[in-house]
């Protein structure tokens, strides 16, 4: 489910609501090769399949980085801001990786919007993004990213 919003001043008496979750998503091996090949990460935990159950902590995970990087994936599922010449991505605030994301795990992301401000020429905005995992009582990261949002 998206949150619409027509305009970025909406953002600002949206503080606290939550956003919704995205679709499921499958980080399977293929992906975790492709992260690892594409940044040089080459840990046995996310690359060497002999290494699968027989590690004393458990099977294969994917890079926290990655994970990190599928909260992009989620954000567009998650907020629709309109009436806007351009956003963009300033950054993130606290992250955190509470649970291992292992291989052949089902993850989706949930939102919050937990901070908004105008800025002089735009609204800055605060989402928090928790990546939850499927069949685990924690998430697999918790990512405030930080947005602006210039109106058209």
């Amino acid at each position: 489910m998206t949150t619409l919003f027509h305009h970025p001043r909406e953002l600002l008496n949206a503080v606290g609501q939550s956003l919704g979750r995205s679709d499921w998503f499958l980080v399977d091996q293929a992906r975790i090769d492709l992260f690892s090949n594409a940044t040089n990460y080459g840990h046995w935990l996310a690359v060497e399949p002999a290494h699968n159950h027989a590690d004393p902590v458990g099977p294969r995970r994917a890079p926290e980085y990655l994970t990190l990087s599928l909260v992009n994936l989620f954000l567009p599922q998650l907020v629709d801001v309109r009436g806007i010449a351009m956003g963009i991505n300033i950054g993130c605030g606290k992250v955190r990786f509470p649970a291992p994301l292992t291989v052949d795990s089902r993850i989706r992301g949930s939102g919050e919007l937990v901070e908004a401000r105008a800025e002089r020429d735009s609204i800055q905005a605060v989402i928090r993004v928790t990546v939850e995992l499927e069949g685990s009582e924690l998430p697999a990261c918790v990512a405030e990213t930080i947005s602006r949002y210039y109106p058209a």
